[in-house]
C-alpha cells in the first residue's frame, strides 16, 4: 500500500537514476582519458567513431584549461588520482618521468601492428624518449620559423628567402634601408624566449652539460648566438619592444612595421583571416635560417602518455594507437590547425598543396627537443629575462651567457642533488 502512495515524480527519478547507474556499468571497458584547451573539445568529437570501432571500450572524457593542467596533474599524482591518458605537453614529460608516473611504451610499440617511430619526425618522437626508454606518443606537433612579407623583401632587392644568418642579416639590412627609420626589418618580442632559444638550439653544443647537471650557456655557439641576436638590436633591425607595446601583430605586418615575424604555425589561418585580400599573396613562410645553412628549430606539440596507474593499460594503448593513426592526425589538423607529426599524414592534399604549410614541414625535419629535464620551463623563463637585458645593453654578450650559466646551475642544485643520491635509473 505504502508503494502505490509513492508520488509518479519519485518513481520516475528513481528509474532515472537506476537507468544511469546501468549506462555507468554496461560492462565496457574505461578508458579516462583528460585532454587540454581547444584540443579537448575536439577530441570529444573523435571519441564516438573510436567507441564504434572499438565497442568494448568507453572513454571517460575531462576537458582541461591549459592554465590549471599543470597543477590538476601534479595535484592528482600526489592523490594517485591520475586519470589513464593524457596528451602531455612536451616539456612536462621528462617532469612525470622522473616522478616514475608514466608507463614506459616500448613493449606496447612492439606489439604486432603497432605505431612506427621511424614515421614520426625525429625531434618530435625523440621529445618523449627520456635516458632510452619512450614514454610519449606525440599527438601534434609544432615549431617556430618565420613569416616574412614577399612583396616589402623584393622592393629591398631581397630575391629569395635567406639561408644562413649571413644571408639573413643582409637580407634584413637591405629591408631597412627600404623601409626607413620608423619601420623595422624583424619583430622579436622581449617578453617571448622562443626566438632567442630556436637561434640557441641551432649550435651544435648542448644548452645542458653533464647530463643535465649544470648550463652549458658560455659555450662557443651559444656565445655566437647570443652575439647574432644583441647585433640585431644594436643595428636597428630590430625594435626594443614587447608584444604588450604592438597592439596587434596581425595589422602592424600588414601595415609593413617589421617584416619577419618567427612564430608558430596557428599564424597560418590567422594572417589569412586578417589581412586583407589585398595581401594575401604578399606574405609567405620560409625555413629558419642558421649560423651555416638551413637550421634546427624546437619541436613543441603535445604527446600522449599512459600513467603507471592506468587500470586497465590495453584499452588505454588501443585509444593511443587509434588517435595516434594518420587518418585521426589528419582529422585533427582540419578541425584545429594542429600539425601531424607523422610524416604520411603529411600526404593530404589540405597540407601538401599549402606552400606555407610545407615550409613547416622542411622545418619539422630539422627539429629538436628542447632540454629534456623538468626544470625546463623555469630556465626558459630565465633565458627569456636575460635576453631582454642583453637586447636592452644592460648585459654583454660574455656577461649574459655568464649569468645563464648562473641561474640555470641554480635551477638545477635540487635536481643535482636527485641524481647523485639516486639509486638506480629510469626503468
Amino acid at each position: 500500500m505504502r508503494a502505490r502512495l509513492c508520488p509518479r515524480w519519485l518513481l520516475l527519478g528513481l528509474l532515472l537514476v537506476l537507468a544511469g547507474c546501468a549506462r555507468e556499468g554496461d560492462g565496457r571497458r574505461v578508458v579516462r582519458l583528460w585532454a587540454m584547451g581547444y584540443e579537448g573539445e575536439v577530441v570529444a568529437r573523435l571519441l564516438p567513431e573510436f567507441e564504434r570501432a572499438h565497442p568494448g571500450i568507453r572513454v571517460k572524457l575531462q576537458q582541461l584549461p591549459w592554465t590549471a593542467a599543470h597543477e590538476k596533474l601534479l595535484t592528482a599524482f600526489a592523490g594517485d588520482a591520475l586519470p589513464d591518458v593524457v596528451p602531455l605537453g612536451n616539456t612536462w614529460i621528462a617532469e612525470f618521468a622522473a616522478l616514475r608516473a608514466l608507463e614506459p611504451l616500448d613493449p606496447w610499440l612492439r606489439r604486432p601492428g603497432g605505431i612506427d617511430p621511424g614515421d614520426y619526425f625525429r625531434g618530435a618522437w625523440d621529445a618523449g624518449v627520456i635516458d632510452g626508454v619512450t614514454y610519449a606518443v606525440p599527438w601534434y606537433v609544432e615549431t617556430r620559423l618565420p613569416y616574412y612579407r614577399k612583396d616589402l623583401l623584393a622592393a629591398a632587392g631581397v630575391a629569395r628567402p635567406p639561408r644562413d644568418w649571413a644571408e639573413w642579416r643582409t637580407a634584413m639590412q637591405a629591408v631597412k634601408r627600404q623601409v626607413g627609420a620608423d619601420r623595422f626589418a624583424i619583430l622579436l618580442p622581449l617578453n617571448e624566449f622562443e626566438p632567442l632559444l630556436n637561434l640557441a638550439v641551432q649550435q651544435p653544443e648542448p644548452l645542458l652539460r653533464d647530463g643535465g647537471r649544470y648550463g652549458n650557456f658560455r659555450n662557443p655557439g651559444f656565445v655566437q648566438t647570443l652575439g647574432f641576436y644583441r647585433g640585431l638590436f644594436d643595428a636597428g633591425l630590430a625594435p626594443r619592444v614587447d608584444n604588450t607595446r604592438i597592439s596587434n601583430v596581425w595589422d602592424e605586418f600588414g601595415r609593413g612595421y617589421f617584416s619577419y615575424y618567427i612564430s608558430g604555425p596557428w599564424n597560418i589561418a590567422e594572417f589569412r583571416a586578417r589581412l586583407p585580400a589585398r595581401l594575401q599573396s604578399a606574405w609567405g613562410t620560409m625555413p629558419l635560417p642558421g649560423p651555416r645553412g638551413p637550421g634546427a628549430s624546437v619541436a613543441g606539440g603535445t604527446s600522449f602518455v599512459v600513467f603507471r596507474s592506468a587500470r586497465d593499460k590495453p584499452a588505454a594503448w588501443a585509444l593511443v594507437a587509434w588517435l595516434s593513426q594518420p587518418a585521426q592526425q589528419i582529422r585533427l589538423h582540419a578541425l584545429t590547425g594542429d600539425l601531424p607529426p607523422r610524416r604520411s599524414a603529411w600526404d593530404t592534399p589540405a597540407l601538401a598543396r599549402d606552400p606555407n604549410a610545407q615550409a613547416f614541414r622542411a622545418q619539422l625535419e630539422r627539429a629538436v627537443p628542447a632540454p629534456k629535464v623538468p626544470e625546463w620551463e623555469r630556465i626558459a623563463q630565465e633565458l627569456r629575462i636575460v635576453g631582454e637585458q642583453l637586447a636592452n645593453d644592460r648585459l654583454s654578450v660574455a656577461q649574459a651567457a655568464a649569468e645563464m650559466d648562473r641561474r640555470t646551475d641554480a635551477i638545477l642544485a635540487k635536481r643535482r642533488w636527485m641524481l647523485d643520491h639516486r639509486r638506480g635509473a629510469l626503468p
